[in-house]
Parts: C-alpha cells; structure tokens; sequence
C-alpha cells in the first residue's frame, strides 16, 4: 500500500513539472495593434515544444466574444496535421496561417482586406498534451477619414465673420482638424479663431487681406485626407444705390400700369359712346309704309298734279264731275264716334279772275300726311 501511494505521488509531481516546463509560447510583440481598414495585419504567435509534450499538436485561433452568454467563434485551426480556415464565414478566404507547417513552432496567422467589423479580441491557444499555452491580442480596425469638403459659411464681404468648415464623412473618432493658409503669408488671419474638433475657422471682421487659399487636414491615428477652398473678401454692396434703384423700378412698374387702366378705361367709354350715336340714329328712322297709304300717296299725288296742269277753264269742269276713283280718306276708315269735323273752305277763286287780276298760277308738290314730298 506504501508503495502504491509513493508512486501515485511520483506520477503527480511528473505531472506537474511536465506542465512547468512543457509548450511555452515565446512571442513577446505588443498585445494591441491598430490598423487602417483595408491594410493587412500579422497576429504574432510563437511557441516552443518540450519533449515531455508527447500528444498530437492542436492550434486555435478565436475572436473572443465581448458577452459572456455568447460562444467563442474560432477563426481558423490546426489539428492532424492539416489546417482549418473556413469555420468564420465573416473572414472566409481572408485569413490563413503565416507558415505552411505550423508545427514548426509558428502559429502566427494573417488577416488581409480588414474591415471595421474585424476589430476585437483574438486568442492564439497551442495545445500539446500535457502542455496547454494561450496568449491574447487585441486588434482596433479603424477607417482612415474620407476627403473632407471645405466651403464657407456666411457673406464673404468686408467687415463680416466668415466661417470655414471643414468635414468628413467617414472616418474612426478621433478626427483632428487643422487649418492653413496656403497663399500670400500662409497664415491664418489674426482674428481667426480654430476649432480642431468641429473643423471650423471663424474669421471676425474680415477683411480683403483674409483673401486667399486655405487648406483644411482631417486626420486620426490611421491615416489623413484633405481639402482646399479659395477665400474672396468682397468690398459691401452700395445699399443706398440698390435702395434707389427698387425705389425706381417700383415707379416705373405703377406708370406702367396707371397707362395700361387709362388705355382701357378710354377704349371701353370709346366703344359705349358709338353704341349710344349707333342707337340715336336708329330711333330716327321711320317705320316702313303700308301698301295702302303708299297707294293714296300716289293717287293724291297724280290728281294733284293733274289739277295743277289744267288751265283755270277746265277747272270748273272738274270739279263738276264726279269723282268716283278717289281713294276713300282716312274719314271712312275710322269709326262714326271719331269722324273728325270738316276743315274750313276757302273761297276758291277762278282762273280768268286770277289772271285779270295779275296771278300767276303755281304748281304745288303733293304732300303725305306726315310732310314728306310724293
């Protein structure tokens, strides 16, 4: 029994001095780098194997996961002899180990096209049995900033603040700005004042010696980009004279208008006054005549000028005679309650007497009722 539990206590201190002086791991690099997205990066793994480290040789790389909830995802690994790069699908085809036998004691692997995602906490893990060695690093993937666009802010004019800015984009914080004056003295106005963090110039009261070329540089711990803007300080606009010349315009514009109402208002009483002349003489026209009355007219009219072509002998005759063919006046067209009384006769006078007398025997027109010559 004695020598039962001397011997389990022998295998026990092998044990451990296999332990102490098995697998060493003997990269001593910094544990944190820091790389530009885009770039390569080498993750430093070296070791060492003893000759008590007897089993088969296993290594492992993994992405340590920042919840402790979560599993490891193993990047890629080395086990029989043969290696494993396509457990990571997020970095499939751009990892790999740096030497074709990593048996040889270097398990160093290589990350190519980094991108921001990238960035974490990566153990390299030797496993010998009994030896069993790891070592931690950590990787920072951050994006260099973009070009920056540089303009102004406010009227360039004389005696204004003109602000220049300057911003990117893209770009891993901290970003830097820094300004310079790149034309004339190359130095920034005496009353700019700079903002590395926001990107910005602020040029008090400025003047036209301020005029000239800026350069803005946006930087951080990866990389820098730039950009230039050309700064011209105008003299302030004649306010009065554009003042005077609104004023001007806004007179013009109401003459213009006042033409155009007055135009309009003579056209249309123009117009009103020919339509009212058009109705006057229309209202003056007589209304057309009927066949009988035309027909009297007539009658009356031949007999009249029958009468007065006669001698003052047959005068007598005349009137002697019946007159059948007459045309029946007005008289006999209107009802008995309204018959008009006879007009007065007039003592007529024969033709020898008003020769004797010294006469002379005229021709009188006929006439219609309403005065008009037949």
């Amino acid at each position: 029994m004695e020598l039962t539990i001397g011997h389990f206590c022998c295998v026990l201190l092998s044990l451990f001095a296999g332990l102490a002086s098995g697998v060493e791991i003997t990269s001593s690099g910094p544990t944190s780098i820091e790389k530009a997205s885009g770039q390569s990066v080498k993750l430093d793994c070296q070791f060492n194997l003893d000759t008590v480290d007897s089993g088969p040789l296993d290594i492992e790389w993994s992405l340590i996961s920042n919840d402790n909830q979560k599993e490891d995802k193993v990047v890629i690994m080395y086990a029989g002899d043969r290696s494993y790069d396509d457990y990571f699908a997020q970095m499939k085809g751009r990892v790999h180990f740096n030497s074709a036998d990593p048996k040889n004691g270097d398990a160093s692997i290589n990350l190519t096209g980094l991108k921001s995602v990238d960035s974490g906490t990566y153990q390299c893990k030797v496993k010998k049995a009994p030896g069993i060695r790891s070592r931690r690093m950590l990787l920072i993937v951050m994006v260099k900033p973009s070009k920056p666009r540089c303009y102004a802010e406010g009227p360039t004019q004389e005696g204004k603040d003109i602000v220049l800015r300057c911003k990117s984009n893209e770009g891993t914080n901290p970003l830097q700005y820094s300004w310079d004056k790149t034309s004339g003295g190359k130095l920034l106005p005496s009353s700019a004042v700079l903002d590395p963090v926001g990107g910005t110039v602020n040029v008090r009261n400025a003047s036209a010696g301020a005029s000239g070329s800026y350069r803005c540089i946006a930087s951080n711990r990866v990389g820098s980009e730039e950009c230039t803007l050309y700064l011209n300080v105008t003299p302030p606009p004649n306010t009065a004279g554009i003042i005077a010349g609104a004023i001007i315009a806004v007179l013009l514009f109401l003459i213009i208008i006042a033409i155009i109402l007055f135009c309009c208002c003579r056209a249309r009483h123009r117009k009103k006054y020919e339509k009212e002349i058009c109705n006057e003489i229309r209202e003056d026209v007589p209304p057309p005549k009927s066949r009988a009355s035309t027909a009297r007219s007539f009658t009356v009219g031949s007999q009249r000028s029958s009468l007065g072509s006669m001698s003052p002998s047959n005068l007598h005759e005349y009137a002697l005679k019946p007159q059948y063919d007459k045309i029946p006046s007005d008289e006999y067209e209107r009802p008995p309650s309204s018959v008009p009384l006879p007009p007065p006769t007039a003592t007529r006078m024969a033709g020898p007497n008003l020769s004797r007398m010294g006469g002379i025997a005229v021709m009188i027109p006929a006439q219609n009722r309403d005065g008009s010559i037949v």
